[in-house]
């Protein structure tokens, strides 16, 4: 976007030394080295580090660096600074126990990879050798930290940490952090690490699934007990590509920052202004596609400045909105939510992103609505929603002023919006950008913003390594005993297995699932599949599983409480996993109670588990179990959770299970849709400790509409944090309890019918002709299951 006048010093002082860093960049690389010598492991690279000069080069061999954990502390000069680099790019490679520790003036490291393994610190590159030896002056580039993630999931560590004054980390690869820690962090607990000018340029940021917990930040800079020292680090022309982790994908929490030319691709989440005041937010860019829970700027504290950042296709709300003001504490200290006082958003751009979130969080302890701040010039372009902007307090102390909205575009707030005739026009750099004669200044996306191709390394595959379910090769596997087990330990990621249609297959021993499987009966008769040990499938880290038409019959498993049909691995699983079930049959879970057709353990986490068109019948346990994370600080078992057209009958546990505990906000689920079954006798055996057909604690998307329960157990809800968007609509109630809510949250219940009812088919559950309950579901189709 075009720069505006008026911008804070900060920016002024910190772009002339960015662009000098790259000028001293090209300075290093023409600067003839000393002494250039080639270490093979460690010991003879700390016997090199004692007699290295200003413009040597330590180059490590190529090769793998197993358990190798190095202290390069030196001082070089402005003129001659020390290099660490690597034989080859892309051939030296860290593994298992590995680290980097950088103390010292003008050192430069280039070109190390860390994969396939973990730090045995809490750091896996770090510009201190301790609390007292920082790391000055010093540079980071062209390195890669690739999944170098602890196996247990809920361990801490991070991936790089910046400490001391004037380094620059550029031109990085960071992908695929998965176990708790924030990836990168700017430290701030010690003076000699305050005011630092640190540079933050042209990294790709690779994606980062979603943690389901607090502590999945991308980026954060100082933390709430730091957050009014200055920090004065410029973070420029980065790609953040899906970095899921949690709703903060970067974490401000200190003064005078500045974020320009970033771009963020499908991150669900926001740029956060937690803590810490006059950061500038400048020339960003935003893009979602449409994917759920994309967002762009949250606002939060004094004197910020957000100008300049083009939008588009974000669909996040909440705290996740496309643009974001919160409400604050009234005096509040500076690592709770300090009001927002004297910013200044102006000159941005929204192309049909869904909300803009005015005073949000607005509750008794929030009470404090913006002041003194200015919403100006900005264009909101919508195509199909009418009206984008939720206000939940006082807007008296934002001052709106010269906005543009779309011609058919509306909002509640009184003045300083007028409607123009826009037209989108793709520019030459393939963003659609809004045109219109009454847009004052004309909307324009900076050539340096990041891409996917200027960042990062030329020399290092951004490719998306995952393997999705159903990309394999079909095999075809015989009926018998433990065929599908043979057959599991010769697959590969992403292959289809085969069933006979109408076949039987035993289990004697579990069957390990360690990539992507997809099971699949074709044909009208359903495969059988019977187990002998108390689970048939377990899912292990790395994990994915795709069921359809197939029947699961307990009738050979062994006679112990809790069994399950699936489990997840009971050790921590680093990786999230998927799990669908599509037109399949179980029955008789019932040689002991609390027999499941799902069990997860804690310390695993599904990105979704999808439930379709399914039947259970004799069940003693639930369906899905899906409550081991107690620990009440906003952990869960999945995100999406969808439970679609099935029919459950003579269920004795709660049919779904689903807890989150704790009143974090660092994380917006899980997001929880029951759609079109029917609850037959469900929820009514003796070791139920829940007493509901489904329990639900904590979740914080709550849809559930157009089912039937006949007699049945309460669907039973806590609400609490976050504001939870819970709908109950059009459901009928057969000689089953009524729906129990208790918290402290809002919810809408609509249309909840308590009426008698007969099915044509007591099997299949559909409606007859004449039942009340036809035509009433939300969609216009009947209450229930759908044929298919």
């Amino acid at each position: 976007m075009v720069n505006q006048t008026g911008q804070p010093i900060l920016i002024m002082k910190l772009l002339p030394k960015f662009f000098f860093l790259i000028f001293l960049t090209v300075t290093f690389s023409c600067t003839t080295k000393q002494q250039i010598d080639t270490v093979k492991n460690v010991a003879e690279f700390e016997e090199m580090l004692q007699k290295v000069q200003p413009g040597d080069s330590i180059v490590l061999a190529n090769g793998t660096w197993m358990d190798s954990e190095l202290l390069f502390e030196a001082n070089g000069t402005a003129e001659k600074p020390i290099t660490l680099t690597v034989e080859e790019k892309g051939k030296v490679i860290f593994e298992g126990a590995s680290n980097l520790r950088i103390a010292g003036d003008h050192l430069i490291v280039k070109g190390l990879v860390f994969k396939n393994g973990y730090t045995p610190t809490n750091s896996v590159i770090s510009f201190r050798k301790n609390r007292d030896v920082m790391a000055n002056n010093c540079r980071l580039t062209e390195c890669v930290i690739d999944n170098f993630n602890n196996p247990e999931r809920q361990v801490q560590d991070y991936w790089v940490t910046i400490y001391g004054k004037n380094n620059r980390i550029d031109h990085n690869h960071i992908s695929g952090k998965k176990n708790l820690g924030v990836t990168m962090i700017v430290g701030l607990d010690t003076k000699e690490s305050r005011a630092n000018n640190h540079i933050i340029d042209h990294n790709y940021f690779g994606p980062r699934p979603t943690y389901g917990n607090n502590g999945g930040e991308t980026l954060r800079i100082g933390t709430s007990h730091h957050a009014l020292e200055n920090s004065n680090t410029l973070v420029a022309s980065n790609y953040f590509d899906r970095c899921n982790g949690e709703h903060e994908i970067i974490s401000n929490k200190a003064c005078q920052n500045t974020f320009k030319y970033n771009t963020f691709y499908e991150c669900t989440g926001t740029l956060t202004l937690r803590h810490g005041n006059e950061t500038l937010v400048d020339g960003n860019v935003f893009i979602g596609n449409g994917k759920p829970s994309t967002g762009g700027v949250r606002v939060i504290n004094e004197t910020q400045t957000v100008i300049n950042n083009y939008h588009v296709g974000l669909t996040g709300y909440r705290f996740r909105g496309a643009f974001v003001m919160m409400n604050g504490v009234p005096h509040s200290p500076p690592n709770r939510y300090v009001p927002v006082i004297n910013s200044k958003v102006n000159n941005n751009t929204f192309v049909n992103c869904e909300n803009i979130q005015l005073c949000a969080g607005s509750d008794a302890e929030r009470s404090q609505p913006p002041a003194n701040s200015e919403i100006s010039e900005n264009v909101f372009y919508n195509e199909n929603k009418k009206d984008i902007f939720t206000i939940y307090d006082d807007i008296s102390g934002i001052t709106f002023k010269d906005n543009i909205l779309g011609k058919n575009s509306e909002t509640s707030i009184k003045r300083g919006f007028v409607n123009a005739d826009i037209q989108l026009v793709k520019n030459e750099q393939g963003f659609l950008i809004p045109t219109s004669d009454k847009i004052k200044t004309k909307v324009t996306i900076s050539p340096n913003i990041a891409t996917k191709e200027n960042t990062g390394i030329a020399w290092y595959s951004k490719a998306d390594k995952s393997v999705a379910l159903n990309s394999g090769k079909t095999i075809k596997v015989e009926a018998g005993i433990n065929t599908l087990y043979a057959i599991v330990k010769k697959s590969e990621a992403g292959d289809i297995i085969e069933l006979e249609e109408g076949g039987t297959y035993l289990l004697t021993k579990v069957v390990k699932i360690n990539h992507p499987l997809t099971f699949i009966t074709t044909g009208k008769e359903k495969a059988t599949i019977l187990f002998e040990r108390m689970v048939a499938f377990e899912i292990q880290n790395g994990g994915s599983l795709s069921l359809e038409n197939i029947t699961f019959d307990g009738v050979k498993s062994p006679d112990y409480a809790g069994n399950s049909v699936i489990s997840t691995s009971k050790n921590s699983m680093i990786d999230n996993y998927k799990l669908f079930i599509d037109k399949c049959e179980f029955k008789n879970l019932i040689v002991n109670h609390s027999f499941d057709v799902l069990r997860v353990s804690k310390g695993t986490f599904a990105d979704t588990i999808s439930i379709q068109n399914s039947t259970f019948k004799k069940i003693s346990g639930s369906i899905a179990a899906l409550d081991k994370e107690t620990d009440d600080i906003g952990a869960y078992n999945v995100e999406y959770f969808l439970m679609k057209n099935n029919t459950i009958t003579e269920l004795q546990g709660a049919a779904l299970r689903l807890y989150r505990g704790g009143k974090d906000e660092s994380t917006f689920g899980p997001f929880l849709e029951i759609d079109h079954n029917v609850f037959d006798n469900v929820g009514f055996g003796k070791k139920n400790k829940y007493k509901a057909v489904i329990s639900l604690y904590g979740v914080q998307e709550i849809d559930i509409k157009n089912n039937i329960f006949k007699n049945s157990k309460a669907i039973s809800m806590h609400l609490v944090v976050g504001e939870p968007i819970v709908n109950v609509r059009n459901n009928a109630l057969i000689n089953s309890e009524k729906l129990k809510v208790t918290g402290d949250q809002k919810y809408l219940v609509e249309n909840q019918w308590n009426m008698a009812t007969k099915f044509s088919d007591d099997t299949s559950y559909i409606l007859p002709t004449n039942s009340p309950l036809k035509g009433k579901a939300t969609d216009g189709s009947d209450l229930g299951v759908l044929s298919n």
